[in-house]
């Protein structure tokens, strides 16, 4: 599965260099600590001359060691910022990285079923020829959602900040996910990369590099997560010390309705909570638990006060 340089119009193997690994160290007190653990490691891509790479932000939060790997070389790095909406990160290299920077491409234009690379820190042996499969809405069950995501397979098993490489051999997303696609009917559920399209970055990249966020008011976050299951939403579980444990929702809880509007999948739900206002606004549920239906009000909260900001060296 590995991309043939004679495939491609551009210079694979220049390319792929602008690919770099992340690691990062996490406190063990940070909030995200418990659920996304203390070291995480994944993949990132240099976008600037000077140092600046983008990764996934996940990799990034709240960390206070970050280290950077290209070929031999390893070289540390600091968080610049990232950004709950989209779900990027930004981290400054701190010493030359002597590698060429991938330009940001147009995500817009890229069509399904075109041939793509995703590649990981590692050269050849960590990229894999691709197509993309789908351009469609993703929710993700931690209050999260693109309007429109790509989808790649084969999926990369590496996948967290990994470059999505365009026909052009310029960047048009990086890696979050890997989830599960029924392809055909007779076939087993295939492993596919869920893919946060580049230009969901260009109106805030120099916002997260100067002020280590995107200049817009924050979402309201209620701190749960939900699912599906047929067409209701269910409660799977709660950020601990987060705006729903503490108004006592409960998991298996089911999620009727947010302001009187009723809610069937988690994208009605967020975006009906995300309408009521900005962080800090009563968000009024009707919840049914066990037999039974009752109003809950929960009031949200700014999920970056709940996180460690980033560590400058």
């Amino acid at each position: 599965m590995h991309p043939n340089p004679e495939d491609y119009a551009y210079d694979l193997e220049e390319t792929l260099g602008a690919v770099v690994g992340v690691r990062t160290l996490i406190p063990p007190d940070a909030f995200t600590a418990d659920t996304l653990g203390t070291e995480r490691l994944g993949n990132g891509v240099l976008i600037r001359k000077n140092g600046v790479v983008l990764t996934i932000g996940y990799l990034v939060t709240e960390a206070e060691t970050v280290w950077l790997s290209f070929g031999d070389r390893v070289v540390p790095g600091h968080v610049l910022g990232f950004d709950q909406v989209t779900g990027f990160g930004l981290v400054q290299a701190l010493a030359r990285l002597d590698v060429s920077c991938l330009p940001l491409g147009d995500s817009d234009t890229v069509k399904v079923g075109e041939d793509v690379v995703v590649a990981g820190g590692g050269g050849r042996q960590a990229a894999i020829a691709a197509r993309i499969v789908a351009k469609q809405e993703f929710a993700g069950y931690w209050e999260y959602l693109l309007d429109e995501a790509l989808f790649t397979a084969p999926g990369h098993p590496h996948w967290g900040g990994t470059a999505l490489i365009g026909p052009a051999g310029d960047l048009l997303g990086i890696g979050s996910l890997q989830v599960q696609h029924q392809v055909r009917e007779s076939a087993q559920p295939a492993n596919l990369n869920m893919i946060v399209p580049i230009n969901l970055l260009k109106p805030i990249l120099e916002d997260i590099m100067t002020q280590g966020r995107a200049k817009r008011p924050p979402r309201p976050w209620l701190g749960f997560y939900a699912s599906e299951i047929g067409n209701r939403i269910v409660i799977t579980g709660l950020a601990s010390r987060g705006p729903a444990q503490e108004a006592d929702l409960r998991p298996g809880d089911i999620v009727m309705s947010i302001k009187g509007s009723k809610v069937t999948t988690l994208s009605s739900l967020f975006r009906t909570i995300w309408s009521v206002g900005p962080a800090g606004a009563d968000i009024p549920m009707k919840i049914f638990r066990d037999g039974s239906t009752f109003e809950l009000g929960v009031t949200s909260a700014d999920r970056n006060s709940f996180l460690k900001g980033p560590v400058l060296h």
